[in-house]
């Protein structure tokens, strides 16, 4: 059972949360904007859309990924260990900030184009939902403090 919960956990990992950090990440560069495009590639609201889509879409499949890993840790009895915290406590802050601030400020843009400001504040709140799954990756290989 441990052996198959491993498994569905990265897997669920590689398959959802892979492509709603690269598709969050591209979604800046073709969302529409008022004006010229300032030194980026040319918008295009199909292109955006369609992120846009898988973002949110897949981002609803990634809550398989964090479920999976506390029946994991549950098996393995790891439930009180510090690493395993610190993880969920990123994983809710992740999904948090793409819940409530990423998917809605992409909707946001497709609907109201504005001059590019406010895809300079998503691709800070990317870039940050990217380093969060970054740090519960490496805690999940380094494990600190693991019994």
């Amino acid at each position: 059972m441990e052996k198959l919960l491993l498994a569905a956990h990265v897997l669920a990992g590689i398959l959802f949360v892979g492509p709603v950090a690269v598709t969050a990440s591209l979604f800046p560069r073709y969302a529409p904007v008022v004006g010229p495009p300032p030194g980026r590639g040319a918008p295009d609201r199909s292109v955006a859309t369609a992120l846009h889509r898988v973002t949110r879409g897949y981002g609803v499949l990634a809550l398989v990924v964090p479920v999976v890993g506390l029946l994991l840790a549950g098996v393995q009895g790891r439930l009180g260990e510090g690493w395993i915290t610190a993880a969920m406590v990123l994983t809710a802050v992740a999904g948090g900030l793409l819940a409530l601030r990423v998917v809605p400020i992409q909707r946001e843009a497709l609907e109201s184009p504005d001059d590019g400001t406010r895809l300079r504040g998503l691709r800070a709140l990317t870039g940050v939902f990217n380093l969060l799954w970054a740090v519960v990756v490496v805690l999940m290989v380094v494990r600190p403090g693991a019994a």
